[in-house]
């Protein structure tokens, strides 16, 4: 009794630090799942955006106006990691790293070379706080963050909806075949790791009002908690979320699930020293089981090797693929027809109506073998 009352009472922070921690997920989704890319920024970039709303509201600036200039602080911290990696070729795991390494010093020097700061809700007019997530009143963070929550999304939905969302797309699934369709890749990198970042940047700031301070060390494992609030999204709602829209969505609601299995755990008694570790094993776990998973039967077909060859098979084998159904296996053949064979199965990304999600899904069964 005394755990389902602790974690009852628990449930509303964990919640609110969910949405707040879900619109960063949302950010290293898109350089995870979208552009491909391993960006460590997300630690320094968190506490960047933190750093720089609370010194603007102590400075006296609007909350809102802190909120915009900590995501254009977070889209300069990647348009610099971009140009690591593009102008001077610094693999981007590394240029990540290089760019968090620098974000700690100017972070710090941010803050006046404070490690930490104070913003106390009854000193400074916040849009959320910690202290009303349990009142039924409209100082409650909840149906503020879930409308930023929602206005990520839209917004997200909408800008991978046009041309340059689609080449931002094409870039992450096969940046070979964007670059001879004329996309320029390098300039779609540095873009998407300054949209990635930029989201990150907002979560820091809304975690900062939230919490009632920044801290120089609150990004630190931003990286893991970002991952594993994908890795469960995709988990539990990649079956039934195949529109991008609702991807994000679980993306977000993962975050949640994230912080409130982990007020569950806390609730029967584990140490909190061991955080860390359930945090690492909720992001390890759910790719292992996948990885051992007995393959689908259907799949031993096309393939001696036991996958389906996108570039042999009709439409009807290409429906086993999830996501595709017979229209867009119509379409698989039809541009296979037009333009030739596949020469990966990120290729696939190239036909009209086909995500990345389902790019995902064909690699697990597919390949693209060369004609014979």
């Amino acid at each position: 009794m005394s755990f389902l009352s602790s974690l009852m009472n628990a449930l509303p922070g964990a919640a609110a630090q969910g949405l707040a921690w879900g619109i960063m997920a949302i950010g290293v989704y898109i350089t995870f799942r979208i552009l491909d890319v391993a960006d460590l920024t997300v630690d320094g970039s968190l506490a960047t955006g933190g750093a720089v709303c609370v010194m603007l509201i102590r400075g006296g600036f609007n909350p809102w106006i802190a909120l915009l200039c900590a995501m254009l602080a977070g889209m300069l911290a990647g348009l610099v990691t971009g140009l690591f990696h593009t102008r001077c070729g610094i693999p981007a795991i590394l240029a990540g790293i290089l760019t968090q390494l620098a974000l700690y010093s100017i972070n710090l020097r941010i803050m006046d070379s404070k490690a930490n700061q104070a913003l106390s809700v009854d000193k400074y007019p916040l849009l959320l706080s910690q202290r009303y997530v349990r009142e039924l009143s409209m100082n409650n963070p909840l149906p503020l963050l879930l409308l930023f929550t929602a206005a990520v999304i839209a917004i997200l939905y909408w800008f991978f909806g046009t041309e340059k969302g689609s080449s931002l797309r094409a870039t992450g699934a096969n940046p070979h075949m964007a670059r001879a369709q004329g996309i320029n890749t390098n300039s779609n990198i540095v873009l998407g790791l300054m949209v990635s970042n930029g989201l990150v940047a907002l979560s820091g700031a809304l975690l900062a009002q939230y919490q009632g301070s920044s801290d120089i060390n609150m990004g630190r494992g931003a990286i893991v908690i970002g991952l594993a609030a994908v890795i469960i999204g995709e988990v539990i709602f990649g079956k039934i979320f195949t529109n991008f829209g609702l991807t994000l969505l679980a993306v977000s609601i993962g975050a949640i699930i994230y912080y409130i299995v982990l007020q569950a755990v806390l609730a029967l008694g584990l140490n909190a020293n061991y955080l860390k570790l359930l945090a690492a094993l909720v992001v390890e776990l759910p790719p292992l089981y996948q990885n051992v998973r007995p393959a689908t039967p259907q799949a031993y077909f096309s393939h001696p090797g036991g996958y389906l060859d996108i570039n042999t098979a009709n439409a009807a084998e290409l429906e086993l693929i999830e996501g595709v159904g017979p229209v867009k296996a119509q379409r698989i053949v039809e541009y296979r027809e037009a333009h030739g064979p596949f020469a990966s199965v990120e290729e696939l990304a190239l036909v009209d109506g086909i995500s990345q999600k389902t790019v995902l899904a064909a690699k697990e069964m597919a390949v693209a073998l060369p004609p014979e």
